[in-house]
């Protein structure tokens, strides 16, 4: 309750090209805000209430949002930088509750790691690819760029390989399990168009499920030539091996036909087209 309660206290604004959303304080005045800090910290160590809680709370937003934007700034673009920010405020919350002035450390540095891990927890959480698979990623890629900043050349596996102390097989097993980690968005920006409207991966991806209409009818025409001239029982067994698949067995008994007079008429019909089509190769030629 002591989330949502502080939450509603919480604007939304937008900040610059593309840029996240950020958390603000209220505003709104408190009895607290004129006491020194360690007088309220004092207070809420002896008697924790639900309005100082929200006021520290308020006081230390800032730090949650700079965290969030240092985290933010390393990550892709699909990551939402409110997320990371919901994330640090359990984090910050965790801090003030823990606080001990004792210590003597200032709040600000004690809650800053706070603030980082519960947004770092947050984003393995929702890491679908295991730690130990990013662990042996970042080693190979560590590996690679020491073998290029060394040489000034391109790193082979083999070289990778000997750096990491590793046998091939391992390295490949290695190699596998990063290509896994490769994910991308197909709504992210792919480049910038003529007009204002930005063009995505999925505006420009090719669909190979679709047909192209004029490669549609340029096969249907081929294939009329082709066939033309040809006997009902030869067209017969052209569609029937090429475009079904059947074997000469299976079309000789469709056809009522023996398999040998099938393969024989099947020499016959591709002797002729091939004559056919080089009597007609001009025609086939494209036009510039």
């Amino acid at each position: 309750m002591a989330a949502i309660r502080t939450a509603t206290r919480i604007s939304v604004r937008m900040s610059g090209k593309g840029a996240a959303r950020h958390a603000e304080p209220s505003g709104i005045a408190t009895p607290f805000d004129d006491r020194p800090m360690e007088e309220n910290w004092l207070e809420y160590a002896s008697n924790p209430t639900q309005e100082m809680r929200n006021f520290f709370m308020e006081r230390f937003l800032h730090l949650v949002r700079y965290n969030a934007e240092r985290i933010y700034a390393r990550l892709p673009d699909e990551v939402d930088i409110e997320d990371l920010m919901s994330a640090g405020l359990f984090g910050l919350m965790d801090a003030i509750d823990a606080f001990d002035l004792e210590r003597k450390v200032k709040f600000e540095t004690y809650c800053a790691p706070r603030i980082r891990g519960a947004i770092l927890d947050e984003l393995r959480s929702m890491d679908w690819v295991p730690r130990l698979v990013r662990h042996r990623t970042a080693k190979v890629e560590q590996a690679r760029q020491k073998i290029e900043m060394e040489s000034g050349q391109k790193a082979t596996d083999t070289e990778v390989s000997s750096r990491l102390n590793i046998d091939n097989e391992e390295f490949e097993k290695y190699k596998r399990d990063s290509s896994s980690v490769s994910v991308t968005s197909i709504t992210r920006k792919c480049f910038s168009s003529d007009g204002s409207r930005e063009m995505r991966e999925i505006d420009v991806i090719k669909d190979s499920t679709q047909i192209n209409p004029v490669t549609d009818v340029q096969r249907s025409d081929l294939k009329d030539l082709m066939t033309k001239g040809l006997s009902r029982a030869e067209r017969l067994i052209v569609v029937l091996y090429y475009y079904e698949g059947m074997t000469m067995k299976e079309i000789g008994s469709t056809l009522d036909l023996s398999e040998s007079r099938v393969s024989q008429m099947h020499s016959s019909i591709l002797a002729r087209l091939k004559a056919h089509m080089q009597h007609r190769m001009r025609e086939l030629e494209p036009v510039d």
